[in-house]
């Protein structure tokens, strides 16, 4: 039996990599990732992945090793990501992540309605990785 990993998806930017580097306990600075990396507790997806709709099968296929989705919005960027329903494309809980939470409250609607376009349901996890807010959070829900 395969080891299930957290799949981390989002945008480029997004903080995917930081925020795998946290559950993998790797204290390095994020580098952009340029195919899917397998950590020991996470599977890393490029935002290439999610930004060439062709990709997008390869990332359900993935979702095989996966115990939890984590679809990643930059509160700091309204960049529009997922296609409509692509939450619901994947067998696993699928969790709403906003990162860089705080640092453009303003963008926080536009972060909400992003997620629920994609099909990822309430409650929405608001982290900031630079002061660790909401983190605790997040890792209770994935529990």
């Amino acid at each position: 039996m395969r080891k299930k990993r957290i799949m981390i998806i989002g945008a480029g930017g997004s903080g995917k990599t930081s925020l795998a580097n946290v559950f993998n306990d790797i204290d390095e600075p994020a580098r952009r990732t340029q195919n899917m990396v397998y950590g020991k507790r996470t599977l890393d997806v490029p935002g290439v992945y999610l930004e060439s709709p062709w990709m997008h099968k390869h990332i359900i296929a993935a979702a095989q090793d996966a115990s939890h989705v984590l679809m990643l919005v930059d509160q700091s960027s309204c960049r529009e990501s997922y296609p409509p329903g692509f939450a619901k494309a994947f067998r696993v809980p699928v969790i709403g992540v906003i990162t860089r939470s705080g640092e453009k409250p303003e963008n926080d609607g536009w972060c909400i309605r992003q997620l629920k376009k994609t099909g990822v349901t309430e409650p929405y996890h608001h982290i900031n990785l630079g002061d660790q807010t909401g983190l605790s959070d997040l890792v209770e829900a994935i529990k």
